[in-house]
């Protein structure tokens, strides 16, 4: 059935949905990628090769997050293009609209916002249900005890060479804080500054959150480089990815956190 309703996604562009409910969906988020799929599987058509879950994913892959092949995903028919303000790149959207493509843009900075997006997201761009996961997300966030103050200090790389940490208004950064750690670049006016070593080194930090990606820190990549300071090594999913691994995040990150 047609609907032709004309919308606005995140940042308030205005898209035009011409069916009730999407039935081809090409997503270029990893994280909205699950969402769609856990919440209705088989509609995602186009996936970008970081795409990794669910595992069973069954969807062309049209390139990475930063050089989609628009040409592939125009061949694939989508109903709407699902994208991230910062993931992708405002050239590759604005040339699936000009090819005709209905793209709906999330912009991701914190927790609650992360919330609002995925329902409008899924019910009015998708035309989906809302999911019981995501009920079951917020519900799950809604258990942790927000602390009065942050009780421990934490540099928070997300890659190396060149050394980059979380900065300001990120989406993992208000996750942590909801963990009671403070971001000792939460300041800073960047999101996602380079910092050099020593600099880090220097902070007056409990710890260092070392995530698996979108770097890929492990026991033996990236502690070694805090000789002074422990280190956390924690899920980069369910630090970074705003879908249903909310869900599960704040018991699994806690405890990471603690180890």
């Amino acid at each position: 059935m047609e609907s032709s309703a004309i919308e606005r996604d995140d940042l308030g562009n205005s898209v035009r949905l011409s069916i009730l409910q999407a039935r081809r969906i090409v997503s270029l988020v990893p994280s909205l990628t699950e969402a769609v799929a856990a919440t209705a599987p088989g509609l995602v058509v186009g996936a970008t090769a970081w795409c990794t879950r669910p595992a069973e994913l069954d969807a062309a892959r049209i390139g990475g997050t930063k050089n989609p092949d628009v040409a592939r995903i125009l061949a694939l028919r989508p109903d709407v293009v699902l994208a991230n303000e910062e993931e992708n790149r405002a050239a590759d959207l604005a040339a699936l609209r000009a090819a005709g493509v209905p793209v709906w843009v999330t912009e991701i900075r914190d927790l609650d916002q992360a919330f609002r997006s995925l329902g409008r997201m899924l019910t009015v761009a998708c035309g989906l249900e809302r999911p019981s996961w995501l009920d079951a997300a917020e519900a799950a966030w809604a258990r942790v005890a927000l602390p009065a103050a942050g009780t421990r200090r934490a540099v928070v790389p997300i890659w190396r060479r060149p050394w980059m940490v979380l900065g300001r208004d990120t989406f993992a950064g208000d996750v942590l804080r909801r963990l009671g750690i403070v971001n000792c670049y939460a300041g800073h006016p960047e999101r996602y500054p380079a910092i050099a070593l020593e600099e880090l080194r220097a902070q007056p930090a409990d710890l260092v959150v070392l995530p698996d990606e979108p770097y890929a820190f492990a026991a033996g990549d990236g502690p070694e480089a805090f000789p002074e300071m422990p280190a956390a090594l924690v899920s980069g999913r369910h630090l970074t990815w705003y879908g249903p691994s909310l869900a599960e995040a704040p018991g699994l990150l806690a405890r990471q956190l603690a180890a």
